[in-house]
């Protein structure tokens, strides 16, 4: 048969590929050397003979090599490895080749892993890591690897400076995260090497085909670090190794090839099989595309078969035309499927997702597949009884059972097989796949496979929107201080996006903000803040948004203590204490202006926000103004120490007693202390004997208790006191100390000190006044509250610490919130304070502090929480709609802002002209923006007015500027035509008429439709009128229905009509009278006339069909022919052929065609019809060009031509030149020659192409020329010539005719 099929007409040349003989193929290998290398194969079939090959020997069974065959399986053993065995391996299975590698390293080498990459000379040792700027040490280089190849990329990461693993992600193109992606082909592993402390990655692509081709990237991140890599894959087409005996390849199954029938090739069971069948012409050479005839004759219409065999050199037409119609256009319908998998499926993070087929067989076996490997069912074991399943855990340590209750008893067409987070589940042809508690890595490819079928689908797991679960709060800071903002979202590792009054913020060259992730936490981080960093920031979620303020103000310092005067006695101590706000403010004591410099008796210390200056033996010389002040700041802190004489006088004996103050005399006798100081007070006294001390406080008692309650006394020698109190009294030779430790509030009123002996009694009062910080005010009072805005009110504190009220600090907060945040540095005098800047829709709570000379008071309570918002604006656009004698309708529209707090309703409300009152005219509010007033007074001129209403209260009003006159008006009818109804409306048969047509006309017109100058028959045209259009319906149109309409408004004796002309169009006759006007060679001539119907529209033309007697399939020869007659041309000789026209309008083709009763026959050349001999004519003529060369200007890089026409007898010769050269024998242009008109292609000139351009036409008559000039235009220097008159020489070897 084949050295038939080669001695056919149809000379072509088959070229087949087998497809591969082996299911599994060897792979390269590296192994160390000494070791053993074991090469796996795995054929289609078994009985194959397999061939191992060494760099192109075969290879034999010996101790060096093992071979194997069990079955399918092959293998090949390398035992002893040495440098010389790396070489190139092959594996042969009939026609089928496969070649792979064995790579040698010395022991102790580090290999690289890429497919191509170049083993580094053993004594060159690696060098040492060094941190870069980045945090690469070597970043992944470009790869390439032929299709089915391995390769590997590798990135080394410098660990010495990490506290922890660096975080490394792989991404192919820009966003697409290979983890993910992980499985048969991709594979991603990493190591540490502790010597040289650095860290690996590797991503390892397994099997490479050519989609896995493009740019990847390397992205390594630690907790302040960031650094990425870009490489690109080139993946190259797999060489064709081999040749292939094409003999040998028909003989594999040559009865399924071939049809013996037709003697053609059976090319649907090649393509089925697995084989590749390329078609070539003879003359061609192997660098033409291939051409696949039988696709080509499959996708054209038949009017193109005789066009496609002669292009093609295709001589058996009509065989080939039988062999297509046999083969089958649909798909082939799944076996082994009922229903298959949908082509996609989505499921968000942590749900179930459930994936089923229907299976022809009910006890077909289906495997389930996850990225190409199969889900694997062999850690359950099931036992089935007859009243419970026990499902025993046989592959996991200590095995144990669960018992399942007798409803989960198990059934001969319900099984449950139970795989982790996998189910599996057979329901008669049901197969269902179930997976529980789906994640991220549940986002792959899934099939089911049945037998040799399999049905493919994607699951996309979704995430769920990430909540921010604790919003940001407000921040007040000063100048230079760190801000650090923090939120918390609902799931670790998100990504937020951080925004400053709306715009993004991103990591700037100066890093001046700083995006930090812990776990849940995100923080945004200000290091160093200025005065332009103030303002709103939000952080953005897919799930939710949270905004917070900042406000950042110029360093304020405030005294909360200020250094009080002293008066101390000789060598006691004397300190001096003040505290202020910023415990990093430090500062400077003066002594009558001159700094004082410590020494061992003088003492200075900062402590937080306290500073104090300690003199120690208090002499005369200390006593002077003493000073502190703060640096940086204009604060001058002053007090006094004044030194407490203590004057010994001679007493004769029998002295009365005498106290000694200097302050006696004076009135009050007031000694001030702070709250919380230590008072110390030394009375010098006198008297001979040694008089008594009582001390008493003779006011301000404690209740409950006399004024004797409180006593202390001394008397020499023995000495009555409580030393231990917090009050006590202490006793000196010439003096006693009254002491308070701490003082407090109650400590306040006057002391009675009393001395006593037998010669007399002295006594004196002294005024012990307590100051203190005042108590905190009551709760502020808010009111009006604005969109960002509010008031707040307060009353002054019931106690004012003792000294006068300075002023108060404001304080707000967040409800949700534990951070205050304070809203002025300078004190607030009054009481009344209008609080700005806060977010429309967020609750608030205001507090407010006291302060006095002393210092500022405990917080008052929180304030009742408020939430700032405003009123909507006034509706927009409030126009009056319509009016009749009894209402009036009202349209607007919202209001322009309408704010947090939603928006209620509306409240519609008039007045008459002339009066002040507003009456509603709706009860109650209204949610739409219209309205319509009813129960009016005819007559009555209103004016209206709309307020929008919510939370906060009501709008503006929109009010209509001038009255409206409840009165009717009349308006003239009047008919709006839609425009694509002002002219014929054309419909096909059986379809739908709608037409809409608006109308305006006080009062309601009355509306009348015609037809024709009918009245319109309701029970086959619908209408249906209402206050502004009226509707015409026909719900399936007829023919009938064509006709000139019209509708008629009449108002009083007010009327407006228009009409409207319908066309109902259905497809024409089929054209009369057809014949067979005339027959000659191979040409015939048709008549026809038009048809009797013509659809209700014009005829556009007519398409006509022959066919040849013997198969009588139909070929279209002309379509939109316009004439009634035509002549067929080309028609094959010793055929019979059948001609038929089909009428067409805008409908279409008629549905049946007018046949020719007889056929027309074909006559052959010679046989019957015999011409009549003639002078031979000489037809010959000289070349000569009918359509001159045109000079052109192109531009760079696109292709042109360049055309011209030429007649001649007998054909000319053609040839083309530049400047006079030759141009038969360049690739860069292409000549085409098409009835006589001439081409010239230049593929993608340059401006080295422009120049003159010559075409000649030789014949053995004589010759002509034509010349051109081409300019061509690069994209910067644009080439201008002159232009040059066509050129064109004119050779003849003999007169013209």
């Amino acid at each position: 048969n084949i050295d038939n099929m080669e001695k056919s007409q149809s000379e072509w040349t088959f070229s087949l590929f087998l497809a591969s003989a082996f299911t599994k193929k060897p792979k390269t290998t590296e192994v160390t050397a000494g070791s053993t290398a074991v090469f796996e194969a795995e054929t289609e079939k078994t009985g194959i003979k397999v061939k191992w090959q060494r760099a192109g020997t075969e290879i034999t069974d010996s101790e060096k090599y093992t071979i194997k065959a069990e079955g399918k399986k092959h293998s090949l053993t390398i035992n002893n490895v040495g440098k010389e065995d790396d070489v190139t391996y092959a594996v042969i299975a009939g026609t089928s080749k496969v070649k792979f590698e064995l790579k040698v390293k010395e022991p102790g080498t580090v290999f690289p892993k890429q497919f191509y990459s170049v083993i580094p000379p053993a004594e060159t040792k690696p060098e040492e890591p060094v941190d870069p700027i980045g945090l690469f040490v070597t970043r992944p280089q470009d790869g390439e690897v032929t299709v089915g190849g391995n390769i590997t990329f590798t990135a080394v990461v410098a660990g010495e400076s990490l506290l922890k693993k660096p975080s490394v992600k792989w991404f192919k193109g820009k966003w697409m995260d290979l983890a993910s992606k992980v499985g048969k082909h991709l594979q991603l592993h990493d190591n540490y090497d502790r010597n040289n402390k650095v860290y690996t990655f590797e991503m390892e692509i397994i099997e490479a085909n050519m989609t896995f081709a493009g740019g990847y990237r390397c992205e390594v991140s630690t907790k302040d670090k960031f650094d990425s890599s870009s490489f690109n894959l080139i993946v190259n087409e797999a060489p064709v190794s081999g040749e292939m005996d094409i003999r040998a390849a028909f003989r594999l199954k040559l009865v399924n090839f071939f049809n013996f029938d037709d003697n053609i090739v059976n090319m649907d069971y090649l393509l089925r099989n697995g084989f590749i069948l390329f078609c070539r012409g003879d003359g061609k050479s192997d660098s033409q595309p291939d051409v696949d005839v039988w696709e080509i004759l499959r996708k054209a219409p038949p009017s193109e078969y005789e066009k496609i065999a002669f292009q093609y050199g295709i001589t058996d037409l009509r065989g080939m035309l039988k062999r297509l119609k046999r083969i089958k256009k649909e798909e082939k319908k799944s076996t082994a499927f009922l229903k298959k998998l949908d082509p996609a499926y989505q499921v968000d993070k942590g749900q179930k997702i459930k994936l089923m087929v229907e299976v022809a067989n009910p006890d077909a076996d289906v495997k389930w597949l996850k990225n190409g490997q199969e889900i694997q069912v062999s850690v359950f074991t099931y036992l089935a009884t007859d009243m419970r399943i026990s499902v025993e855990l046989s592959s996991l340590p200590g095995r144990g059972r669960h018992q399942l209750s007798p409803e989960e008893k198990h059934s001969d067409n319900y099984t449950y097989i139970l795989f982790f987070r996998y189910i599996f589940e057979a329901i008669g042809n049901k197969r269902i796949l179930t997976i529980n508690h789906c994640s991220l890595a549940d986002d792959a490819a899934y099939e089911c496979v049945v037998g040799e079928e399999k049905s493919f689908t994607e699951l996309f797991v979704k995430e769920p929107p990430i909540l921010i679960t604790h919003p940001l709060e407000d921040q007040m800071v000063m100048v230079g201080e760190r801000v650090e903002f923090e939120c918390e979202v609902s799931e670790e590792g998100a990504t937020v996006k951080w925004e400053k009054d709306g715009v993004e913020l991103t990591r700037e060259e100066t890093f001046k903000y700083r995006f930090k992730k812990d776990g849940k936490k995100q923080y945004l981080i200000i290091n160093e803040s200025t005065k332009e960093d103030s303002g709103h920031y939000t952080v953005k979620t897919n799930g939710g948004v949270s905004v917070a303020e900042l406000i950042v103000q110029e360093k304020k310092l405030e005294v909360y203590q200020s250094i009080a005067d002293l008066t101390v006695k000789a060598r006691d101590q004397a300190v001096f204490k003040c505290e202020v706000s910023d415990e990093n403010v430090k500062g400077i004591w003066l002594k009558n202006g001159k700094e004082v410099v410590p020494d061992e008796r003088i003492k200075i210390s900062h402590i937080g926000r306290i500073h104090k200056l300690t003199i120690e033996d208090v002499t005369p010389d200390d006593e002077a103004d003493y000073s502190f002040i703060p640096q940086g700041f204009a604060y001058n802190l002053s007090a006094k120490l004044q030194f407490l004489e203590v004057k010994i006088d001679f007493v004769p004996r029998e002295e009365p007693p005498k106290i000694h103050l200097d302050c006696l005399g004076q009135s009050p006798d007031t000694i001030v202390v702070v709250a919380g100081n230590k008072l110390r007070l030394d009375v010098p006294i006198s008297g001979d004997p040694t008089p008594t001390v009582i001390w008493q406080k003779v006011n301000k008692a404690v209740p409950g208790t006399s004024h004797t309650d409180f006593p202390f006394y001394f008397h020499c020698p023995q000495v009555l006191f409580e030393s231990e109190g917090r009050v006590r009294v202490e006793k000196h030779e010439d003096h006693c100390v009254f002491i308070i430790e701490g003082a407090e509030k109650e400590d306040e009123g006057v002391y009675r000190v009393i001395v006593k002996n037998p010669v007399g009694e002295d006594k004196a009062d002294i005024t012990v006044k307590v100051i203190d910080v005042p108590d905190p005010p009551e709760a502020p009072k808010i009111s009006n509250i604005g969109e960002d805005y509010c008031t707040v009110q307060w009353q002054p504190p019931t106690y004012d610490g003792g000294q006068p009220v300075l002023g108060y600090i404001l304080e707000r907060k967040k409800k949700k919130s534990y951070r205050w945040m304070r809203l002025n540095f300078d004190l607030l005098k009054e009481l009344t304070y209008e609080a700005k800047r806060m977010i429309e829709g967020v609750v608030y709570e205001m507090r407010i502090y006291a302060v006095n000379s002393i210092g500022m008071s405990r917080p008052s309570p929180a304030s009742q929480p408020f939430m700032p918002i405003a009123p909507p604006s006034e509706p927009t656009h409030f126009t009056v709609e319509d009016v009749s004698d009894t209402t009036v309708a009202l349209k607007w529209r919202p209001p322009e802002r309408i704010g947090a707090g939603g928006l209620d309703g509306y409240i519609v409300e008039y007045c008459k002209d002339g009066s002040t009152e507003w009456t509603p005219a709706l009860p109650g509010l209204t949610e739409r923006t219209s309205a319509l007033i009813k129960d009016l007074v005819t007559g009555d001129k209103l004016y209206f007015r709309v307020k929008a209403i919510n939370l906060a209260g009501e709008s503006g009003a929109a009010i209509i500027k001038e009255p409206v006159t409840v009165q009717e008006i009349m308006q003239r009818p009047k008919i709006w035509l839609p425009r694509h109804l002002r002219q014929t409306l054309v419909k096909k048969v059986g379809e739908t008429i709608n037409i809409m047509i608006p109308f305006q006309g006080k009062p309601r017109p009355k509306i009348s439709w015609t037809k024709d100058g009918q009245a319109l028959d309701s029970k086959d045209v619908g209408i249906r009128n209402s206050n502004t259009d009226t509707i015409l319906f026909i719900r399936k149109a007829e023919l009938h229905h064509s006709g000139a309409y019209e509708v008629t408004l009449q108002i009083e004796n007010m009327t407006d009509s228009v009409a409207i002309t319908i066309q109902i169009i259905d497809k024409p006759g089929p054209p009369q009278s057809i014949k067979l006007a005339d027959v000659w060679g191979f040409n015939a001539a048709l008549e026809w006339t038009p048809p009797q119907d013509d659809g209700n529209a014009q005829i556009l033309g007519y398409t006509v069909q022959k066919a040849d007697k013997k198969t009588m399939e139909w070929y279209t020869v002309y379509d939109h022919y316009r004439r009634t007659n035509c002549v067929v041309s080309d028609l094959i000789m010793g055929n019979e052929y059948f001609f038929r026209v089909f009428s067409e309008n805008l409908c279409g083709l008629s549905e049946t065609a007018a046949t020719t009763k007889n056929p027309a026959y074909i006559q052959k050349t010679g046989t019957t019809y015999k011409p009549p001999s003639y002078k031979e004519h000489d037809f010959s003529e000289p070349p000569k060009f009918t359509h001159p060369l045109v000079n052109r200007s192109v531009i760079a890089g696109y292709n042109t031509t360049l055309s011209c026409a030429v007649r001649g007898i007998p054909k000319p010769k053609i040839f083309w030149y530049k400047n006079k050269v030759d141009l038969s024998g360049d690739a860069k242009y292409r000549m085409f020659s098409k009835q006589g008109v001439l081409t010239l292609e230049i593929r993608k000139p340059s401006p080295f192409d422009g120049g003159f351009y010559t075409c000649k036409a030789v014949n053995e008559c004589g010759e002509a020329e034509i010349e051109c000039r081409l300019d061509v235009r690069g994209n910067e220097i644009n080439f201008a010539g002159k232009k040059h008159n066509n050129n064109c020489t004119l050779k003849t070897n003999k007169p013209l005719l």
